[in-house]
């Protein structure tokens, strides 16, 4: 009988190995979220990246450098001096040069940035509530294990 993944894929043969089947689910599972969340910050005027900018200096309270924002991305952006640079023209944030090492650059969120994440709040973990409902609370708990230990055994 054929998985569930299998089926949507539409994929002829099994899984080469459950290792294989358990990591296609997991990209699958993250594409779908993401694109859910990705259209729900489209209608606010953000991106997935520019929204996580935001959320970090919001929750740090103080300005960090470009280097260390990266470090802390939910995706790694490759970008993350051009994500900062693209808010910082829209007003949402403010990138002092440091006086210690002018290499660095030190970043902030301003009014109009934290005015965007409280219009949003709600919405998002409204959206996380619906896109994970069909999960009990107690099996989103063991989810939440496995993937920390899926991401331990990754090396950076």
């Amino acid at each position: 009988m054929a998985s569930t993944l299998q089926s949507e894929l539409k994929k002829r043969g099994p899984f080469d190995s459950v290792e294989q089947e358990a990591t296609l689910a997991l990209m699958r599972t993250s594409d779908l979220l993401e694109n859910r969340i990705a259209r729900l910050l489209r209608e606010h005027g953000l991106t997935l990246s520019q929204y996580n900018v935001l959320r970090i200096l919001r929750g740090e309270g103080k300005p960090l450098p470009c280097q260390e924002i990266g470090e802390r991305m939910i995706q790694v952006a490759p970008a993350t001096t051009r994500v900062v640079d693209q808010l910082v023209k829209r007003e949402m944030i403010e990138k002092t040069q440091s006086v210690q090492d002018r290499r660095v650059f030190h970043v902030v969120i301003n009014a109009a940035g934290k005015r965007r994440l409280r219009k949003l709040d709600q919405s998002i973990l409204d959206l996380h509530a619906s896109l994970l409902a069909s999960v009990s609370k107690n099996d989103l708990h063991v989810l939440i294990r496995i993937l920390e230990s899926v991401r331990a055994g990754i090396d950076g």
